[in-house]
């Protein structure tokens, strides 16, 4: 592991968004997230527990039609919501794509989160792609997009490459786990698993994005800086846990952006980084009073403000 720098609670708290007195929720970034779908509503409302409990000034999450009054029930009063057209399957529409941007130029977006829980639909698919290429030819409209589970799965074209991901130039940060990684490069676990950091920095090199690879002792890197999380235990291994991360990581960006003269892809990977680790901080701290076979991924988010606390007063 000598070509990763190990994460520390003294390296990630120069990293934590900095609040003034006076200030607004819109110093703190308005976070979208584009997630789920027919018996996956869950994976929306831990997204945006995520965002949330990570502190965005504002976080609205765009889900399909059936299911917006699932997650208004859920996230009332502290998310808004929004309704997108839906397959039958109640997934995405590709005719979401003639609402979302306007929307988008709209309320100023900071962030987009996309995946959780949004199905493997191939409508679906095709609307995530021409997002992303609507969003390439519209660069100011969103500061950073974080791509999760099947949101990152629709960008493989089924033979282990991404042409779109060649094509596009977008601040991307993707957070595969080993089994979507191995699924999206249509190689094996235990080929990634050979040399983990160098097969993760040919990958966002490749691609110009920031990569999280999730998994014991999660990486992150750019295709030069690479780290390691000590963080985290084995209660975290669960569904939903990916999603709370989803929308931490949107929600630090969210409130990182709003720094002038900043360099945008050192910006991503702290926020890449800084998300990680407070994401197993938090899960650690849930640990405790939960146990590793108690704990769920909404646990994860109710303690990241106790995570916060002891990276920044400890």
């Amino acid at each position: 592991m000598s070509q990763t720098t190990i994460l520390s609670k003294k390296l990630v708290k120069s990293w934590i968004p900095k609040r003034k007195k006076e200030s607004h929720k819109g110093d703190y970034g308005h976070t979208l997230i584009l997630a789920g779908s027919q018996g996956m509503s869950g994976a929306s409302v831990l997204a945006a527990l995520g965002a949330l409990r990570g502190g965005s000034g504002l976080v609205t999450v765009a889900t399909p039609k059936s299911q917006q009054p699932i997650l208004a029930k859920h996230l009332a009063p502290d998310a808004l919501t929004l309704s997108l057209p839906e397959t039958s399957q109640g997934s995405f529409s590709i005719k979401a794509i003639q609402m979302i941007l306007p929307w988008m130029e709209r309320r100023k977006i900071a962030c987009l989160a996309l995946g959780p829980g949004i199905s493997r639909n191939s409508q679906t698919a095709l609307f995530i792609k021409k997002l992303l290429f609507a969003l390439d030819k519209n660069k100011g409209l969103v500061q950073g997009i974080v791509i999760d589970a099947d949101g990152f799965l629709a960008l493989n074209n089924g033979k282990g490459q991404s042409p779109l991901l060649e094509k596009i130039s977008l601040p991307i940060i993707v957070t595969p786990h080993l089994g979507e990684m191995a699924k999206f490069c249509n190689v094996s676990k235990a080929q990634i698993e050979k040399d983990r950091v160098e097969f993760l920095k040919k990958f966002a090199k490749l691609y110009r994005v920031i990569c999280v690879l999730k998994g014991y002792q999660t990486l992150i890197s750019d295709g030069q800086k690479t780290y390691l999380n000590p963080t985290g235990n084995p209660g975290m291994a669960r569904g939903g846990s990916g999603d709370v991360l989803t929308g931490l990581i949107a929600a630090l960006i969210s409130q990182m952006v709003s720094t002038k003269n900043c360099d945008k892809k050192e910006l991503l990977l702290k926020a890449a980084s800084l998300g990680v680790y407070l994401h197993g901080l938090s899960g650690d701290l849930a640990k405790k009073e939960k146990t590793e076979i108690g704990m769920i991924a909404s646990d994860i988010a109710e303690y990241l403000p106790s995570a916060y606390k002891k990276v920044i007063h400890d």
